[in-house]
């Protein structure tokens, strides 16, 4: 799943163009390096998101096409927010 679309199914990002212009500004890094709105997401990446002062660096755990909102939280974990 691309990377734009997963942070928009797993909520982390509430909109995909939100997360689209995110990823072209250099804001997001998956396992240490800037990654493009394409980048594939796998299980077990790190995504570290920087907006504001403090980073937000999550662990995907799950990649699901369609998730409800109960169920968003469980495709990552926070690992530093």
């Amino acid at each position: 799943m691309r990377l734009d679309k997963y942070l928009k199914v797993s909520r982390v990002i509430k909109r995909r163009t939100v997360a689209n212009e995110a990823c072209d500004g250099g804001r997001i890094e998956v396992n240490g390096k800037v990654a493009r709105a394409s980048y594939d997401v796998k299980v077990n990446d790190i995504i570290t998101i920087n907006f504001g002062t403090k980073p937000l660096v999550i662990k995907v755990l799950a990649v699901n096409e369609i998730t409800t909102k109960e169920t968003a939280s469980l495709n990552f974990e926070v690992i530093e927010n």
